[in-house]
């Protein structure tokens, strides 16, 4: 499906891949979120770097509002309830600003714990600034 705005000009149409991705890019920039998770499905929480970024998100797009769902895996140390009110806030703002979509909410599932040891082969995705 994807998110349709009807202005004098004319329609835009925004994909649920193009909100999903935006969602993936802010939880993976968000501090505390060592990665998106590909769910339990897959027999185990598997990291997911940058390059497959919608992996671990699943939105709902309607005329005018969308709603996000997020499994992570959250950095060892780090306060969950503290990241996860954290990735929400960023997820819904990068959502708003770049899409025009109103969030109307942001659930987020943690399904694992990774140790910074663990963090040595994972790699953050890069933020091109053009």
């Amino acid at each position: 499906m994807t998110e349709s705005l009807q202005l004098d000009m004319g329609t835009i149409k925004i994909a649920d891949d193009v909100v999903a991705k935006v969602a993936g890019m802010a939880a993976l920039e968000t501090p505390g979120i060592a990665a998106m998770s590909g769910g339990l499905s897959e027999g185990f929480a598997k990291r997911l770097s940058g390059k497959n970024v919608q992996k671990g998100v699943t939105v709902e797009v309607g005329q005018r509002e969308a709603a996000i769902d997020l499994r992570i895996i959250v950095l060892y140390e780090t306060p969950i309830h503290e990241v996860c009110r954290m990735l929400q806030q960023n997820v819904r703002e990068a959502v708003e600003t770049l899409t025009g979509l109103k969030v109307v909410e942001v659930n987020v599932k943690v399904e694992g714990v990774a140790f910074k040891d663990d963090m040595i082969d994972f790699e953050p995705p890069v933020r091109s600034r053009s």
